[in-house]
């Protein structure tokens, strides 16, 4: 790691998976976005859940700009992932050979941004709202706790700029 960047190792195919996730993300928060879908309305709460008319008058004044923001960011996780390409014919070593992703330090947040707004539609969408609906043992957690190992990942890298 040099001092303007961080490298992430990431296997081939775990580089594709994550591409293909950040390109999902992007759709989903894109021009087309529905604000009523559930996964959105987490990506955007509120201050004040217990005051519906103020709810309402801060999710109006800054929904938009916060969906914004995070198809920006997406877009930034993209570019540095854009030498992952889905291969039909991909052998098991090329799948799993490693491959460096550069994070240039003025990306860092929207990494850490973009992982963790995945996370959160995915846990919207497998109903998590406390460790409590989080089972470990169910295959389907698998992308949700991979995703929070690399956020760590990139946080603890991160923490070696500060």
């Amino acid at each position: 790691m040099t001092s303007a960047t961080i490298i992430l190792p990431l296997a081939y195919l775990e580089g594709v998976h994550l591409a293909q996730l950040v390109d999902d993300l992007a759709e989903l928060v894109g021009a087309d976005r529905d604000v009523q879908d559930p996964a959105i309305i987490r990506l955007t709460p509120t201050p004040y859940p217990d005051d519906e008319e103020a709810s309402d008058s801060f999710t109006a004044s800054t929904r938009e700009d916060l969906l914004d923001r995070r198809l920006l960011d997406a877009h930034t996780v993209h570019n540095a992932l854009q030498g992952f390409q889905a291969v039909d014919d991909l052998t098991e070593a090329d799948a799993l050979a490693p491959r460096d992703v550069v994070i240039r330090a003025t990306d860092i947040d929207a990494w850490m941004r973009t992982l963790t707004a995945l996370r959160l539609v995915i846990a919207t969408r497998l109903g998590i709202t406390s460790d409590d609906d989080h089972d470990p043992e169910d295959d389907r957690y698998g992308i949700y706790d991979w995703l929070g190992y690399r956020l760590e990942t990139v946080i603890t890298a991160a923490d070696e700029f500060d």
